[in-house]
């Protein structure tokens, strides 16, 4: 037996409510977009040479965390703070602590750790904001939800990400430092990073109020009733029903985030040896080149914040898989685009694509996820969702850097045009998928 929720149709909530309800995801990806253009950098400064091995820390976790705190958040009631928000607390104490550890870290092992504790902290705060999306609103405001939400992801994710940049040219924050120790301004960037995340956070826990269970009491005989063992064979025996149209869903997905993966893993080494032409993470040329790489990230979150507010009336006027489509495809172009670029400037507007797919990757899959899970088993689906992203991850991981030494020569580049062409090939995959209430949206 599992926890109910609203059985009867959600009513429409206002622009305020949904904007207060996805405020979170601005600290969220403070953190995530910080991880994303740092990391590497924090890594090679470190020693480090396998750059995509250690990279396979954050989708691990993401695959063992999602499905059980999905499964975790759908059994849980609290009377102060519902059934999300206190896995929204929860990742966002744990995140915020590990942003103020890591750019601190004096050895790589200590950084590789905890970019572990970091991403599962994300992702316990992370998959609950999925599921709260499905709780609260009904079909036809959906997509604006998971639109609504990307805003913030793409706001967050353009400011995080230029951090760095900023401290170092407004600020005069030293942008080197002796081998072996990360940048102040990348320092100072990962402590205002941890402050936005709580704060983020904690204006969602104490704005948005969550339905509780419609029968009280049938809930707490469930909670009487199910044990720890009866947790684990729900959900395991869950991956093995999962919806049609998640199914579908997953073949595009597989595609889309490896494409992203490659372009996380391997964007600083790409344009610091292909356009700055230097591969030494101790001078100053790299971390300038480093520091564009922010910039990029920056202006394709940006793209992404701006057009998610267009998601909804494309979606609309034409279909959610046809907008999927066209944005995955420009975001491919986007990315391959970069191999014949050599004018750092000029790399911005390979990022108006990414930006562009981006912004669909993020709202366009949920919302058509949300319309085919069942609504008591809706965190726990989202989390299982977050397979396909992963899994993915941890192929490119595990296989891009044999590919980089064997088949690419080390050229880093490479990497982000093969990541080019999967998004390529996820947005045709698009077309399979059987969405069955986008007219609603």
């Amino acid at each position: 037996m599992t926890q109910t929720v609203q059985a009867t149709e959600k009513k429409k909530l206002s622009f305020w409510q949904i904007w207060n309800m996805s405020f979170g995801f601005l600290g969220i990806q403070f953190g995530f977009a910080l991880q994303n253009a740092n990391v590497s950098r924090i890594f090679e400064t470190l020693g480090g040479t396998e750059i995509a091995l250690y990279w396979l820390a954050a989708p691990i976790t993401g695959l063992v965390v999602q499905p059980i705190i999905g499964y975790l958040s759908d059994q849980t009631w609290s009377s102060v703070l519902g059934r999300r928000r206190p896995f929204f607390l929860v990742g966002a104490i744990l995140a915020s602590a590990a942003l103020f550890v890591m750019p601190n870290a004096s050895v790589l092992w200590v950084a590789v750790g905890m970019l572990w504790i970091l991403d599962t902290s994300i992702n316990v705060s992370m998959e609950p904001f999925r599921a709260l999306v499905g709780d609260l609103l009904p079909s036809s405001q959906r997509t604006a939800g998971f639109a609504m939400q990307t805003f913030f992801i793409g706001v967050g994710a353009v400011v995080a990400s230029l951090l760095p940049y900023i401290f170092t040219n407004w600020f005069g924050i030293a942008n080197t430092a002796p081998e072996g120790e990360i940048p102040p301004s990348v320092k100072w960037s990962f402590y205002i990073g941890g402050v936005v995340f709580i704060s983020a956070v904690l204006w969602t826990v104490v704005r948005t109020r969550e339905n509780p269970p419609e029968d009280m009491e049938e809930y707490k005989e469930m909670k009487r009733n199910t044990s720890l063992s009866d947790g684990i064979k729900a959900t395991v025996s869950g991956i093995f029903s999962m919806p049609k149209t998640m199914l579908q869903l997953a073949v595009v997905q597989f595609f889309s985030w490896f494409a992203l993966f490659s372009m996380w893993i391997y964007t600083t080494s790409a344009l610091t040896s292909h356009v700055y032409g230097t591969s030494d993470p101790t001078s100053a040329l790299y971390h300038q080149g480093a520091n564009w790489v922010g910039v990029c990230f920056a202006v394709y979150n940006g793209i992404s914040a701006v057009f998610a507010l267009l998601l909804p009336a494309l979606a609309n006027v034409t279909s959610r898989k046809l907008t999927h489509l066209i944005c995955l495809v420009l975001g491919g172009i986007g990315l391959i685009s970069i191999y014949f670029i050599t004018d750092p400037t000029m790399l911005l507007l390979s990022m108006v694509g990414v930006g562009i797919a981006w912004a669909s990757i993020l709202s366009i899959p949920y919302a058509i996820l949300a319309g085919a899970l069942p609504a008591n088993r809706m965190g726990y689906y989202m989390g299982v969702f977050n397979f396909f992203i992963v899994i993915p991850q941890i192929i490119a991981g595990a296989i891009l850097g044999f590919v980089m030494d064997n088949l690419f020569g080390g050229e880093a580049i490479y990497a982000l045009v093969l990541g080019g062409c999967s998004m390529i090939v996820g947005g045709l995959l698009t077309l399979i998928v059987d969405d069955m209430d986008w007219r609603k949206a």
